[in-house]
C-alpha cells in the first residue's frame, strides 16, 4: 500500500495512524490532538491534506470469492446539492466491492456501475432493491438479478447507513462550496473510508478464527 509520497517530515507510521483514527470516527481536530498527544504536532488541515493525498494500491481486492453482487444507491449531502451514492457489498464478509458518485440515477448509471464490478471480480448474480433501473442494466448486461431477500436487505442498509453518517460528519467539515464541483474531494474522502472500513472487516475476520 502507498500512502503518498513523503513531502514533509512526518513519518509514515503516524499519518496512516491519524487516518485510520479518522477513519473510526474522530474528527479532524480530535485526531489532531491524539497526534499532539504522542508528540506529533499536526493540525487538522494536514490531516485533511493527507487524506486528499492518500493512495492505496489495491481499494478492492480482485481475488475474492462472492457469490452475489448486493446493490443499492442512496443520496448523500455535498454542500447545498444532494448526489447519489451507488454501493455494491459481498454478502460473506460485508466487504464493499465497489462505490461510485453520480448526478443522476438512471439505468445508464447503474449499467456503468455494474460493468465496473464485472470488470473486478467477474459476472455474478445481483441483488438490488426495486429500482427499475437495475432490471434493464442487468437484461443488457446479460446478468441475472433478483430483489432483495430480508437479509440482503438488511445487509446493505446498515452498511449505507454507516457511510451517510461519515459522510454527513466530512460535509459538515469541508462542505462543497465550488460551482460545477466534480466530487473529487468526496471520491477521495470515500477511497480512504472504503479501505479503512475493509481493513478493518479482515483484521476482525482473523481475530475471530
Amino acid at each position: 500500500m502507498t500512502i503518498f509520497k513523503e513531502r514533509s517530515r512526518t513519518s509514515s507510521k503516524y499519518v496512516y495512524y491519524a487516518l485510520q483514527l479518522y477513519s473510526s470516527g474522530l474528527s479532524l481536530r480530535k485526531t489532531s490532538e491524539r497526534l499532539t498527544a504522542v508528540r506529533i504536532k499536526r493540525n487538522h488541515v494536514s490531516i485533511w491534506n493527507w487524506i486528499q493525498r492518500y493512495k492505496p494500491k489495491r481499494i478492492f481486492q480482485a481475488r475474492r470469492t462472492i457469490s452475489e453482487f448486493i446493490i443499492d444507491e442512496t443520496l448523500i449531502k455535498a454542500g447545498s446539492d444532494y448526489v447519489w451514492l451507488w454501493v455494491a457489498i459481498e454478502p460473506m464478509n460485508k466487504m464493499i466491492l465497489g462505490i461510485r458518485l453520480s448526478i443522476e440515477r438512471s439505468m445508464l448509471v447503474a449499467e456503468q456501475f455494474i460493468k465496473s464490478l464485472i470488470r473486478r471480480y467477474g459476472k455474478h448474480n445481483i441483488s438490488t432493491d426495486g429500482g427499475t433501473w437495475y432490471p434493464q442494466a442487468c437484461r443488457f448486461l446479460n446478468i441475472e438479478q433478483h430483489n432483495h431477500s430480508s437479509i440482503e436487505k438488511s445487509f446493505i442498509e446498515r452498511t449505507i447507513q454507516y457511510i451517510k453518517d461519515r459522510t454527513e460528519c466530512f460535509d459538515d467539515y469541508f462542505p462543497c462550496t465550488r460551482i460545477n464541483c466534480k466530487l473529487e474531494h468526496i471520491v477521495k474522502w470515500l477511497i480512504l473510508f472504503v479501505d479503512m472500513h475493509n481493513r478493518e472487516l479482515i483484521i476482525k475476520r482473523r481475530i475471530v478464527k
